[in-house]
């Protein structure tokens, strides 16, 4: 392992951290309540292995056929697998089949799918329903309003479990914008959560507003470029 490349990330996961505890004592919430979820696509599997000797262990992915690449090479590492990326109808079978979490669910045709073709034996696939609140054409997720039929609809289905809810808002420069569609998602999912299935996890917060997704109530943050650097260009899909 290139020994400059692993100090580099090593250390870019101490300040992650650190941003994650000083966010989580600011806003009073438990410490070690909000989990670092790594987006490791576009970057080589050598950056995956010097994250995970610096003790993170979940990677998220966007692209199926990098991903199954990847993991082929670091097969031996006990790692969790996460598809943050969309989904392809042509692509459930290997995401059902090779991944632990998948947190960009807004289809009941690919829950179906996902649920029939997740392997015998292997624990749900757990899924986050993936909520569009800005409305933006170009963002994926469903509308706030439609979230709670595909919950039900993934509810009989024995393949997957819903974890919770995911958001990827649009940018915003200051920290009170930044916070306003992860309190609007922290509210869908107080609204739509029941004892039996309290959607526990909430998916949001990047890089950039991380601070503000912690501050309403972030479960999970999935952080790339504070972690591995800039993206080099895509290798695939």
């Amino acid at each position: 392992m290139d020994t400059e490349l692993a100090n580099r990330i090593a250390d870019n996961l101490a300040r992650v951290r650190e941003r994650i505890a000083a966010a989580e004592a600011r806003y009073g919430r438990p410490p070690g309540s909000v989990a670092l979820l790594a987006v490791s696509k576009v970057q080589g599997a050598e950056r995956i292995n010097a994250a995970h000797a610096a003790g993170q262990t979940a990677f998220g992915e966007s692209y199926v056929q990098e991903a199954l690449d990847k993991q082929a090479v670091l097969a031996d590492l006990p790692l969790l697998w996460h598809f943050v990326g969309r989904v392809q109808t042509n692509k459930t079978r290997d995401i059902a089949a090779h991944f632990d979490w998948l947190h960009s669910l807004c289809d009941s045709k690919h829950a179906r799918r996902l649920a029939a073709q997740r392997p015998a034996g292997a624990p749900p696939l757990q899924v986050c329903v993936q909520v569009n609140l800005s409305g933006e054409a170009s963002k994926a997720g469903l509308p706030p309003e439609e979230a709670a039929a595909l919950i039900d609809a993934c509810r009989a289905l024995s393949g997957i479990a819903v974890a919770g809810l995911m958001t990827l808002p649009a940018p915003a420069e200051d920290l009170a914008t930044q916070r306003r569609p992860f309190a609007a998602l922290r509210a869908l999912r107080d609204r739509l959560a029941t004892p039996d299935l309290p959607l526990s996890t909430l998916s949001m917060g990047m890089t950039a507003d991380l601070e503000a997704a912690i501050a309403e109530g972030a479960t999970m943050v999935r952080v790339g470029t504070a972690v591995f650097g800039p993206r080099p260009p895509a290798v695939g899909a």
